[in-house]
């Protein structure tokens, strides 16, 4: 059985809402022949940063896999699969920021960065812990969820308050 992982709703919106925030006000405020490519600018970009927050982690019996999409491959993102019995270790690495970031380490001495930013995360690692055998019950969150939705929300009133200042 197949189990899809994708990125947390409140990471994709905080993405996809400031970049909303960032660039909504450039098509109105371009220079008249300018406004067409501002618009196909602003959708175009609209559609990659919708397209790389979709990249997703899938788990079966043998092994678990990182799918991007076809931009996030272009971008220099990359697939990849692991059969659980490769799976030698699971190995941490601090952040700038103070966090710490976790990599599965294969038998052949290859890392794979876990995503951290998963829905059912707990259920995920549940599943790298039974096929793996290793413990992940120190594994959490690369920052606290409460940030994404912090960022979703003041982006969100950014952009209501551009609206705002073009209606008036």
């Amino acid at each position: 059985m197949i189990e899809k992982f994708k990125n947390i709703f409140f990471v994709r919106s905080s993405l996809i809402t400031l970049y909303l925030a960032l660039t909504f006000p450039i098509p109105f405020i371009t220079i008249d022949h300018l406004k067409v490519i501002s618009i196909i600018a602003f959708f175009l970009g609209l559609y990659l940063i919708v397209n790389i927050t979709s990249d997703h982690v899938e788990t079966c019996t043998n092994k678990v896999s990182y799918k991007t999409s076809f931009i996030s491959k272009i971008l220099g993102r990359k697939n990849w699969e692991i059969s659980w019995k490769d799976i030698n270790l699971i190995k941490s690495l601090p952040t700038s920021q103070g966090s710490k970031v976790y990599y599965f380490n294969t038998i052949n001495g290859e890392n794979f960065l876990i995503p951290q930013r998963l829905e059912n995360f707990e259920k995920f690692l549940g599943i790298v812990s039974k096929n793996t055998g290793i413990a992940t019950n120190y594994i959490t969150f690369i920052s606290p969820l409460w940030t994404y939705k912090l960022l979703t929300i003041l982006s969100v009133l950014i952009i209501i308050g551009e609206l705002f200042a073009f209606l008036n």
